[in-house]
C-alpha cells in the first residue's frame, strides 16, 4: 500500500498534463534552478548570520498518508489551469520579484518531500503534482492567506487532505521565516556599516576590545541602530495612518449630513501607541534600580548633596601657613591643642578647611594626623559626621589601638552618634584579633540590634576569635547561622575549625566540620583536611578511623608528609601497636616515602617509654643524620628517658635546653617533665619546673599534685649520683 493515495483518474491526468506542457516543465526546471541558487545563499546565511536560528519544524508524518486528487477533474480544465497559471507565474516574476523568490523557495521545499514520498514516479509525475499543489498556493497568496506566520486553517479545497494542507502550510511558514530573515541580513548590513556603529567599534578598539567579543559587539550595536530605526518608521506609519482615518472621517461627516447614521453605530477608528502595563523596570549591568530601595537610596543622596558643603578651601598663606608645618612635623608625644587653636584663630575654618588640612597631615606625618582628627571631632565649625568616626576608628582598629577606639567610641556615645555597620565590623575585626571575645561578641550583638546584617567578613572575624580563644564549638555554632542565612564560609574558616578539633583531639567535631564542607561544595578534601582528620582520630584514639582517612588520602593520589605520619604513628603509639606500625613504616619505606624526624620523634618516645634505650639512641643517630634540626619535643623525651635512666649529666644537659625555652611548653609538657624528674630522683629540679609552670598559671594534674605534696625521696639530683 503506498503511503500516498492517488487515484487512477488523478494519474491519468498528471501524466497528460504532463506531457502536454512542456512549457511548465521548464518553468520548472527554471525555478528549481534559481532555487538551488537561493538555497545555497540560505545556508550561507545561516552559517554567517548573528541572529538567532530558527529550527524549521519536522513536516508532520501524516503527510504521508493521503494525497487526494478528485476524479471529477476534467483534462480541458487542467490544460486551461496550466495556461493560466503559466502566464500568471511570467506576469508575477516581472511584477513582483517577491512572490517569485517564495514560489521558488516553496517549490525546492515540497519537491524534496513529494519525491521522498513517491521515490518510484518520475520527475514528469511529480512536477504535475508540484503544478497542481502551486495552482492552490497561489490562489490562497491571491486571498491573502499566506501573508503571516501561523497556524494551518482548513484545507481550503477538497482536492487536499487537511494533512496534506497542513504540510504545505508548514512549508509556506518555514519559506517565509528565511525571506525574513534575508530581509533582515539585508537590512543588517546598511546598519554595520553606518557611521555611528563604526565609530563605538573604533572606541572599542582603543581601550582593548579585540577579536570576537568587538564582531559580536558590532552586530548588537548594528541590531539596536536597525530596531530603533524600525520602531520610529512604525510611528510614522501610525501618524501616516492616522491622518488618513481622520480624513476619512471628515467625508464621512460630509455624508452624514445628507443621511441619519445611529450614534451607537459610529466607532472611533483613531489608532493610538498601547498603554503601557505595570511597573517601569530600569536594568543597568544587571542592577535591577526599579526597586523601591533605589528611591531612598536616591533621596539620601539628594540629602547628602544638599548637605555638602561645594566652597573651596581657604588659601593657608603667612603665619597660619608656618603653623600649619609646625602641626606637619608633630611628634608622637607632642599635644596639638594649643596650635590647633592657634590655626583655627587665624584661619577661621569651616568644614572644607578642616578636611583640606587633615589630608594634608595624612599625606605628611600620620601620627599628626590621628592626633589632630580626633581634636577636630569637637570643632563646632567641622560639623563632624559619623563617616568621620567611622573612619577614625578603622585607622585605631586596623592597627590594634583598642584604647584609642574606646576613647573615640566614647565621644560618639556622648555626641549622640550611633556606630553604622563600618564601624561595628572595624569593632569585631579589631576584638576578635586581639582575643577579647567578650567586647567582640557584643560588638557583634549590637550589630544586629541596631538592625544591621552581618556579612561573611564579620561572620569569618568571630568565628576566627572563637578559634584563636579555643572555642571552636562557639565558632562552628555561628557557621551554621551563616548557612542558614545563605551566606557562604571560606574555606580558611572550615580549616582553622577543623584545625582546632584536631588540636583538641575532638574526632565528632572533626566528622562535623568534614560534613559541612562537603554539604558546601562538591569537590574532593584537601590534602590538609585529610591530615588533620588523621590527627584528630589519632588523638582521639580511634586508630581505625585514623587509618581509613590515611589510606583515602593515599588513593586520591595526596602523598602524605612527615607530620601526617608522626600523627598516626602516634595513634598507634597510644594503643601500643608497635607491630602495626612498624608494618606501616615498612609499607611507606618500599613506596619510596622517607621518615622524617617528626615522626622519629615519636619513635623515640615511644621506645623510651618501653625502656628500649639503646633502639632509642639509634633513632637519634638517624636524626641527626638527617641534618635538620630536632624539635621542641624530642627535648622533652630525652629529659624524661635521662631521667628515668638516673643520668644526671644528659638529664640537666636537655633540662637546661627545656628551661631556656619554657615559654614554648604547654601545661601537658610540664606535667610530663615534672613527673619524670620526680620519679627519677631530681627532687629540687622537678619543684623548679613547677614554679615556673605555677608562673605560667597552668593547672597542674591531680597525680601530679600529689606527688608535689609528698615527701622528697632519699636521693635526687643533689646526691651527684648517677643511677642507670
Amino acid at each position: 500500500m503506498k503511503s500516498f493515495l492517488v487515484s487512477r483518474q488523478a494519474i491519468h491526468r498528471i501524466s497528460l498534463l504532463s506531457s502536454k506542457t512542456p512549457t511548465f516543465c521548464r518553468n520548472f526546471s527554471a525555478i528549481t534552478s534559481s532555487i538551488s541558487h537561493s538555497d545555497r545563499h540560505l545556508r550561507s546565511y545561516d552559517e554567517q548570520t548573528h541572529f538567532k536560528n530558527v529550527e524549521i519544524p519536522r513536516p508532520i508524518s501524516s503527510f504521508n498518508r493521503y494525497f487526494h486528487f478528485t476524479r471529477e477533474s476534467r483534462l480541458s480544465e487542467s490544460s486551461a489551469a496550466i495556461d493560466d497559471s503559466n502566464d500568471q507565474e511570467e506576469d508575477d516574476e516581472e511584477e513582483d520579484g517577491t512572490t517569485n523568490e517564495f514560489l521558488s523557495r516553496f517549490v525546492w521545499i515540497m519537491r524534496g518531500k513529494v519525491s521522498e514520498a513517491y521515490p518510484d514516479c518520475d520527475k514528469k509525475m511529480i512536477d504535475g503534482m508540484l503544478l497542481l499543489i502551486v495552482e492552490k498556493v497561489v490562489e490562497e497568496i491571491e486571498r491573502g492567506g499566506f501573508n503571516k506566520v501561523g497556524s494551518a486553517p482548513p484545507s481550503p479545497s477538497s482536492d487536499f487532505s487537511d494533512d496534506l494542507w497542513a504540510t504545505i502550510w508548514e512549508v509556506s511558514n518555514t519559506v517565509l521565516k528565511d525571506m525574513e530573515k534575508e530581509r533582515k541580513k539585508e537590512k543588517m548590513k546598511q546598519y554595520v556599516q553606518s557611521p555611528e556603529v563604526m565609530e563605538m567599534c573604533r572606541f572599542a578598539g582603543e581601550i582593548g576590545i579585540r577579536g570576537d567579543l568587538l564582531r559580536e559587539l558590532r552586530f548588537k550595536w548594528a541590531r539596536e541602530k536597525m530596531e530603533d530605526a524600525e520602531f520610529y518608521e512604525s510611528l510614522e506609519q501610525q501618524r501616516d495612518l492616522d491622518n488618513s482615518i481622520r480624513e476619512s472621517e471628515s467625508v464621512d461627516g460630509e455624508v452624514e449630513e445628507e443621511g441619519f447614521v445611529p450614534s451607537d453605530e459610529i466607532e472611533s477608528r483613531s489608532i493610538s501607541l498601547p498603554k503601557r502595563k505595570g511597573k517601569f523596570k530600569y536594568k543597568i549591568y544587571g542592577l535591577e534600580l526599579s526597586d523601591p530601595k533605589w528611591v531612598e537610596m536616591a533621596d539620601k543622596i539628594h540629602a547628602a548633596e544638599e548637605e555638602a558643603d561645594w566652597r573651596e578651601p581657604k588659601p593657608v598663606t603667612g603665619k597660619c601657613k608656618l603653623v600649619m608645618e609646625k602641626l606637619e612635623s608633630l611628634q608622637g608625644g607632642d599635644d596639638p591643642s594649643g596650635l590647633l587653636a592657634e590655626w583655627a584663630e587665624l584661619l577661621e575654618p569651616n568644614r572644607v578647611d578642616w578636611i583640606a588640612l587633615l589630608n594634608q597631615l595624612r599625606e605628611g606625618n600620620t601620627i599628626a594626623y590621628l592626633k589632630v582628627a580626633e581634636r577636630v571631632l569637637d570643632e563646632k565649625s567641622f560639623n563632624a559626621s559619623i563617616s568621620d568616626y567611622s573612619k577614625l576608628i578603622h585607622i585605631h582598629a586596623k592597627e590594634n589601638h583598642i584604647e584609642d577606639v574606646e576613647r573615640i567610641l566614647k565621644k560618639m556615645s556622648q555626641n549622640g552618634i550611633f556606630p553604622d555597620i563600618l564601624t561595628a565590623t572595624s569593632l569585631v575585626h579589631m576584638y576578635s584579633k586581639s582575643g577579647n571575645l567578650e567586647r567582640a561578641t557584643e560588638a557583634f550583638e549590637n550589630l544586629k540590634s541596631y538592625g544591621l546584617r552581618p556579612d561573611e567578613k564579620i561572620y569569618e572575624a568571630m568565628i576566627m576569635g572563637y578559634v584563636n580563644a579555643g572555642k571552636p564549638k562557639l565558632g562552628e555554632r555561628l557557621m551554621k547561622e551563616m548557612q542558614a542565612k545563605e551566606l557562604k564560609a571560606s574555606e580558611e574558616v572550615y580549616m582553622a575549625l577543623l584545625r582546632a578539633y584536631a588540636q583538641m583531639g575532638d574526632a565528632n567535631g572533626a566528622a562535623g566540620i568534614s560534613s559541612s564542607m562537603l554539604y558546601a561544595s562538591n569537590d574532593p578534601l584537601s590534602f590538609e583536611a585529610y591530615s588533620l582528620f588523621v590527627e584528630a582520630y589519632g588523638k582521639a584514639g580511634q586508630v581505625d578511623k585514623a587509618k581509613s582517612n590515611f589510606d583515602e588520602m593515599r588513593k586520591l593520589g595526596h602523598k602524605p608528609d612527615d607530620k601526617c605520619i608522626a600523627n598516626l604513628v602516634r595513634a598507634y603509639k597510644g594503643e601500643n601497636s608497635l607491630d602495626k606500625a612498624l608494618r606501616l613504616l615498612l609499607q611507606l619505606e618500599k613506596d619510596g616515602i622517607e621518615i622524617g624526624v617528626i615522626t622519629y620523634t615519636v619513635l623515640v618516645d615511644w621506645m623510651a617509654n618501653l625502656g628500649l634505650i639503646e633502639e632509642a639512641e639509634q633513632l637519634l643517630v638517624k636524626i641527626s643524620q638527617l641534618g635538620e634540626a630536632p624539635p621542641f619535643e624530642l627535648q622533652v623525651s630525652l629529659c624524661c628517658m635521662y631521667s628515668s635512666m638516673r643520668n644526671e649529666k644528659k638529664t640537666l644537659q636537655a633540662l637546661g635546653v627545656l628551661e631556656a625555652k619554657r615559654d614554648q611548653m604547654g601545661p601537658n609538657e610540664f606535667d610530663k617533665v615534672i613527673t619524670a624528674l620526680k620519679k627519677g630522683g631530681f627532687e629540687k629540679d622537678a619543684r623548679r619546673m613547677y614554679k615556673y609552670m605555677e608562673a605560667r598559671k597552668f593547672l597542674p594534674s591531680q597525680r601530679l599534685q600529689m606527688d608535689m605534696v609528698a615527701p622528697p625521696r632519699a636521693f635526687g639530683s643533689g646526691s651527684g649520683r648517677v643511677r642507670r
